[in-house]
């Protein structure tokens, strides 16, 4: 866990990769849980049986499920002292390279790209690529953009 003393302090580690989380198993549960969240239920996600039959074998987590789990994965990378609040300000870009599927485990490595003053706050623009154990294409990458207010 890198610990940063200031806002200015994360500021002077632009371009700097900060390091991995932990490792997150993917669940049949977590999955079910998700298609009943957002109402996709598609069958390459729930349907145990057919799923081992098709292009992946074996249920995969949707997309935007291991999208969503971008703030769990990052929490245990980096911490930044002082904050009033850290707000998700958006996304410029994000692809899933590669499927992941059910009992997979997921990390993530986060690197600053940017970070801009705006008010109340400072922007920053941050890649975080959720790996894959024992896959060299990782399951997403995606530049968050996060506005952090001290």
């Amino acid at each position: 866990m890198r610990v940063f003393a200031s806002l200015d302090e994360y500021t002077a580690a632009k371009g700097e990769h900060l390091g991995h989380g932990e490792w997150h198993e993917i669940t049949q549960d977590e999955i079910n849980l998700f298609a009943d969240a957002t109402g996709d239920h598609q069958w390459i996600h729930i349907d145990i049986e057919k799923a081992k039959a098709g292009p992946f074998g074996a249920p995969v987590a949707h997309g935007y499920l291991t999208l969503s789990l971008i703030p769990m994965l990052v929490k245990d990378i980096y911490t930044i002292e002082g904050l009033k609040m850290g707000v998700n300000y958006g996304l410029n870009k994000v692809r899933f390279p590669s499927p992941v599927v059910v009992g997979s485990r997921v990390r993530a490595g986060a690197e600053i790209l940017d970070v801009v003053d705006l008010p109340p706050g400072k922007q920053a623009v941050v890649k975080v690529t959720v790996e894959i154990d024992g896959n060299p294409k990782p399951g997403c990458v995606a530049e968050t953009v996060v506005l952090f207010v001290a």
